[in-house]
Order: C-alpha cells, then sequence, then structure tokens
C-alpha cells in the first residue's frame, strides 16, 4: 500500500536501450518499476542524458541509478555530473542503489578506478560469492554463500574506492557488490532482471546458456531491501 507521506524514489535512467531493445521491453526504468511493483506517485524518472535536472535531496526517498549500454570511461557530460550528484547525495546520506552502469559510476564518482574487465565480457546468468566482509553485513548477511544473478558487462569496477567494502565476487568479476556507506550501495550484476529481460538485451545463445535460477531470486531480494531502507527514511523526512 502506497504510504501518502512518503517521498518518490528516483529511479536514474541513464541514457537508452538499443531501439531493438525498448520496442521489445521498453526503457530501464520499467524493469525497475515492475520488479518493485511501483505505484505512478512513488518513483519519479530523471533523465540525465536529456538535460534532467539531478533532483533535491529534500525531495527524494533515496534513489536507483540504472545501467546502461554506455562506457563510464566515455566520461560523458551528463555522466560526470551524475558522478557530481553522487558524491554530494553520499554526503547527504541519501539512500543510494547503482546497478551495473550505475555501479561502475558510483565507485568511479568516489575514487575508484572503471576500465574494460581484464577477464572479458561477463553475461548471462552467473554465480557469485559473498565475501567475509558480506559474511556480516546486515545487506548481505542473509544471502547464501553462493547465488546467482543476472549479468552483462563489458566494463567493471577494476579497483573499488578505498573506503568501500566488497560483500561479493563473481569468478570474473572482483567487486560485483561494493559497500560505500551504511545508505549506498552498489551492485555489477541486475537484481531488476528477469529472464525475459536477459532475452532480449543478450543474444538468444548465452542468453539461454546457464539454466534457470535456482531456488530463491537473492539478487531481486537485495532490491528490495534497498526500496525498504529507503522507504522509511521518506517517512521521517516528508514529516520533519
Amino acid at each position: 500500500m502506497t504510504n501518502a507521506h512518503a517521498l518518490p524514489l528516483a529511479l536514474i535512467q541513464l541514457e537508452v536501450p538499443p531501439p531493438q531493445v525498448i520496442a521489445q521491453i521498453g526503457e530501464q526504468p520499467a524493469w525497475f518499476i515492475d520488479a518493485l511493483a511501483l505505484e505512478p506517485d512513488e518513483y519519479l524518472i530523471i533523465r540525465p542524458h536529456l538535460g534532467d535536472a539531478l533532483p533535491d535531496f529534500q525531495q527524494i526517498s533515496g534513489a536507483i541509478l540504472s545501467g546502461s549500454w554506455s562506457m563510464v570511461t566515455d566520461h560523458a557530460e551528463w555522466s560526470e555530473r551524475t558522478a557530481a550528484w553522487v558524491r554530494a547525495a553520499i554526503e547527504h546520506a541519501l539512500p543510494l542503489l547503482g546497478v551495473c552502469y550505475g555501479h561502475q559510476l558510483m565507485a568511479y564518482a568516489l575514487g575508484g578506478k572503471v576500465g574494460d574487465n581484464p577477464n572479458g565480457w561477463e553475461r548471462g546468468l552467473t554465480e557469485l560469492q559473498r565475501t567475509p566482509q558480506g559474511e556480516s553485513d546486515p545487506l548481505t548477511a542473509a544471502l547464501p554463500a553462493r547465488f546467482s544473478a543476472w549479468l552483462s558487462h563489458r566494463q567493471t569496477v577494476i579497483s573499488p574506492p578505498p573506503q568501500a567494502k566488497v560483500l561479493a565476487t563473481s569468478q570474473q568479476d572482483g567487486c560485483q557488490i561494493l559497500r560505500y556507506t551504511p545508505q549506498a550501495f552498489s551492485v555489477q550484476f541486475h537484481p531488476e532482471f528477469t529472464r525475459r529481460i536477459m532475452s532480449v538485451c543478450l543474444p538468444q545463445d548465452v542468453a539461454d546458456s546457464g539454466a534457470e535460477l535456482q531456488g530463491a531470486d537473492w539478487a531481486r531480494r537485495l532490491l528490495e531491501s534497498f526500496l525498504q531502507q529507503a522507504r522509511p527514511q521518506a517517512g521521517h523526512a516528508q514529516g520533519a
């Protein structure tokens, strides 16, 4: 049920998918809206690549930074402007979740290094492993030691920001989940993805490789946990 006193969640869309993807499954915000069953008054969509101003911290409960077909290392104006906003949002203790490109952009904004993944293009359904730090983090403590998630990325966080904690890794990527502050974390995988989305975004043979998710969709649970974290702060901020 919608909380009438809650502030909306900002869905920060970072560029657009290829036309053939949009034609079949829409753009990135739609995937998060569906995954979290958000009502129209529970979110707002920000498109920096179209010149949208990044939201005022007092007007939102938190923000999700989406994936993208762009590269952080291109240093596009909209990307750099969003990186500056991320740094300010961290200072403001705003709940933040970066996903794929958003993950890399947050790491870059906070002092990490992003570049082409030396282990190649990581894609499809992939097994992730929780780290020792992840065992005690409130976000990941309930995760099994190994769980699966959907991925597709050519660039990666080569080295995380000095203050960041690595909570999960994969065989091809050492920074699958990063914790920056109690309010901010990011994931290299796509917790909003379904097999349908993955099959549209990747060549069919790749999307079909790797069986169905085994057991619970732990990646989706992380996404839901972020929403639960943001919403109580939203109600508090509105009443302040």
